[in-house]
Order: C-alpha cells, then structure tokens, then sequence
C-alpha cells in the first residue's frame, strides 16, 4: 500500500519522553525518548512543537503526586527540556482550558511536550532517504523471501500493485520493518517462526475545535483499561484518545469498536463541560501498535514500549515495538545489525544532525502550509502562477487543489486516499468533509498521472467507502 498507510499515520500526534512509562518506572526508555524528542525537533523544527499538557487535579494529593513527578520528568530530559513544569491554581487552569469541567477542581500541573504530524514527518523523512540516494517504491508487495529456503534471505520478490509486474531485489541484508504485519513475512522465510508481535488497537476520536478551546492539551491520568487519555488540539480541531485492546488479529484497515469509543466518549464527559457525543464525532480511527510479546497474560498496556530487534536462523532482521519519538534510534540500532551481518563497513550514524527535507525554523509564517516547512514557498508559487490552484477541495478545511497536486508530483500519491488521509490530514479530521473533495481529488490525480475519467470515478467510489468507515455507523 502506500506509505505510512498503517499505524505510523494512525498515532496521538505526540513526541513524548511518555509520562505513563515514568510511573511505570521505566527510567531508561523515558530518558532514551526525552532525547530522540529533542533531536526530533533540531532537525524537523516545520514538524514537531512544543506543547503545553495540563493534568486537572480534583483530589487534594493529585498536585504534590503529579507534580513531582514531573519535575523529575523535566530533570531527566535536561538540555533537551520543551518548557518547565508547574503547578497551577484552580483559576489558572480554567483561564488555560475554558472548556474544563469545573465542578470539584481544584488546579492543575502544566508540563511541556511535543506534538507533530505523524504521516507528514513520514513523507519528509522518506524525501530525506531518497536526497540520501535511497530507492522508494510506492505501492509494492513483498511476495516471497529470495534464498529462505535455501539457508540465509539473500533478498525479496516484490509485486507493483498497479501493473502486476514482479521483479526481485537482491541484498546482503533484509530488514523486516513492517510493524504488526511484522510475523506474516517472517514466516514467508521460515513457515515456523514463533509470533513475537503482540497487536494493540488504539482508537483516536476527532472533534470540532469548540471543545477544547485555548491552545493547551489536557492529560486524563486513569481511564479504565489503565491508559492515560489525551484531549488535543490540533490542525484546528480537537483530537481526543486512545485504547488499549489486545486484538487476535491485524488488518490493513481496523475499525473502531463500540466499545472504545464510549470509553473515550465517557472520559471525555468527566472532564470536560460539554461533554461530546457520538453525534459529534467528525472522524474515528484506529491503529494498531506493534509490541512485542512479553509473559503469556501480560496486557499490552502494561508492555514496554521499547523495541526489540529479531534476527532470525535464516537472517532475517526483524524490528518491530517502539514509538514514533524513538524511530531515528530505533533506525540506529537496526542498521547497526543489519551492517554487522552483511559485512559492511563499519561507519558513524548521521542522522543525530540529518535535517529533515522540508527543515525550516519559522514554518509557522506559512499557515495551514506550515506543515510542508521550505516546500510551503513552491506550492504558493504555483497557487501564483495558476490562481485556480487555491480553491479549497473542501468546505472546513484548509487544503487546496495545489496540495493534491503538489502530492501526485513530489510525493509519491498515487491514490485517492492518499492525497487525502496523509499527504493532507483531510479524511482523520472531517470524514464528510473529505467525502465532498474526493471527486475533484480524483481528478487532478487523474490528470497528474496519466489516467481516464473512468479511474477518476472508480477512485472517488473508492475512497467514499472507505470514509464511510470513520464515521460510527457510517454516513
């Protein structure tokens, strides 16, 4: 499928050292993220902000007991600090979150993080591999592991999707880098490997902008799978989750259950003064985490958040758990394995100070196009030369014709969906409202890439089932 098309477009949109990890005393992977958060933001500044959280007290202890841990959360992130804890009194907390449920509160402890986009970092950072003279290949299936038979993978049979043509890819080393889908090709190469992902389904609800009014997010400590809930606000709208439900199996395309969106519908209701209802929900989705197993009856929520990398009898390398804050270590790591069992030279990581494509200090004077950082100049210069480029696709939301366009060009769309639910954020934020651009989304594909009217019809009924699907009980 397309790039980022499972869970790495499907997060809470933070880069986070990970409170909930402090009290569950894992001192070293919160330390580990408060660093790749740092270095995230040195070098994709367009991408990853700092963010103010707010934690509501409504029992006495709750302003000793959060903050002090969170003054310890801001001396183990040291230089690479987002802004100091404090605590806040009743006053100050609704004067941050007029929305706030007022009733018993008694204050609050404000802490910094970081909040990007998740599918846009994605395209950046697979710019930045092609600039470091990566090859990327869109809409490619791995049929068959060349060479697993025979005792080591010497490389992949791959299959593009859209003309059936399947060529192969030698390699001194495989990576298995494939998320919760990470045990199916590994048994393409030894049809009894032991299953090592353990999927996690986390559900995110999205919300018009009123319910969470100023510009702080809210952190709900205790909801009842043991998560914490976030309320934030983001690209306009008020982004609320997630779950924590063990699932069976993986799909390309998970669904949120009936029940995790009431939980996220309760918790929301006991913190905030008008509280949602389904009948406000502008999109629901879901992504699947891919932890690694731990002792049978382990729940996820309680599995590390740390990656794992497997190397299995025929050399396959598999990486698989962690979280988007760590991605650049966790790249680290397993390309240090993956050139240790190739035989490669021996060489220093770059990517502590790779700036990411698109790195711009001040990408907020671009607006809504502030996300695509130094390419905001190009895509309004095209909107200059071609005036009619700056027609919005849809009602509500800020993308315009020339970011289909510029998607189909420079970033590898090839479908509908994906101009519309990763190249822009238009399907996770407003279902209906990304129903109503997809026809002419499929047109300027369809004239961007070469393809017929009836393409551009078959794309946008394609498109329309699928965004049935974020909304609960569909349109």
């Amino acid at each position: 499928h397309d790039f980022g098309k499972g869970t790495s477009s499907r997060s809470t949109k933070l880069i986070h050292g990970g409170v909930r990890y402090l009290e569950q005393g894992n001192i070293t992977l919160v330390m580990e993220a408060l660093k790749e958060r740092g270095l995230l933001r040195e070098n994709a500044p367009h991408l990853v902000k700092d963010l103010a959280f707010i934690v509501p007290n409504y029992e006495w202890w709750e302003a000793p007991f959060y903050g002090v841990g969170l003054r310890l959360y801001d001396l183990l992130a040291g230089k690479y600090g987002f802004g100091k804890s404090r605590v806040l009194s009743r006053e100050e907390t609704l004067e941050r979150l007029p929305n706030l449920k007022p009733e018993g509160l008694r204050g609050g402890v404000e802490y910094y993080d970081g909040q990007f986009d998740d599918a846009r970092l994605l395209v950046q950072m697979a710019r930045t591999a092609a600039e470091q003279g990566a090859a990327l290949a869109n809409y490619c299936r791995v049929t068959a592991l060349l060479g697993a038979g025979q005792g080591l993978v010497t490389g992949a049979v791959a299959r593009d999707e859209e003309t059936g043509a399947e060529f192969e890819i030698r390699a001194k080393a495989v990576i298995n880098a494939t998320g919760c889908f990470s045990d199916a090709v590994r048994r393409m190469g030894d049809a009894e490997a032991r299953p090592m992902i353990a999927p996690s389904q986390g559900v995110h609800l999205v919300f018009d902008a009123s319910f969470l009014r100023g510009e702080a997010a809210i952190l709900a400590p205790r909801t009842r799978d043991g998560r914490v809930m976030f309320a934030i606000p983001w690209h306009g709208h008020a982004l609320v989750g997630t779950t924590d439900t063990a699932l069976d199996a993986v799909t390309l395309e998970p669904q949120p259950m009936e029940e995790e969106i009431d939980l996220i519908l309760e918790t929301a209701a006991d913190y905030l003064e008008r509280a949602p209802k389904r009948s406000d929900i502008l999109s629901a989705w879901a992504g699947i985490r891919p932890l690694v197993k731990s002792a049978e009856g382990t729940s996820t929520a309680s599995l590390s958040r740390d990656h794992s990398i497997h190397i299995d009898r025929n050399g396959l390398v598999t990486i698989a758990g962690g979280k988007w804050t760590t991605c650049r270590r966790m790249a680290e790591d397993c390309i240090d394995q993956a050139s240790l069992l190739a035989g490669l030279e021996e060489r220093e990581c770059v990517t502590r100070r790779l700036r990411i494509h698109g790195y711009h200090h001040h990408a907020e004077q671009f607006g809504p196009h502030s996300v695509y950082g130094s390419d905001a100049v190009a895509i309004r210069e095209m909107t200059r030369l071609h005036p009619e480029r700056a027609r919005k696709l849809a009602e509500g939301l800020p993308y315009t014709e020339a970011e289909a366009v510029w998607a189909a060009r420079w970033e590898m769309a090839r479908q509908v969906e994906d101009v519309l639910e990763r190249r822009t954020r238009a399907l996770q934020l407003n279902a209906r409202a990304a129903m109503e651009a997809a026809p002419r989304a499929a047109e300027i594909l369809a004239a961007e890439l070469g393809r017929d009217a009836a393409w551009a019809a078959a794309e946008t009924e394609r498109f329309l089932s699928l965004a049935r699907r974020y909304l609960p009980g569909g349109v």
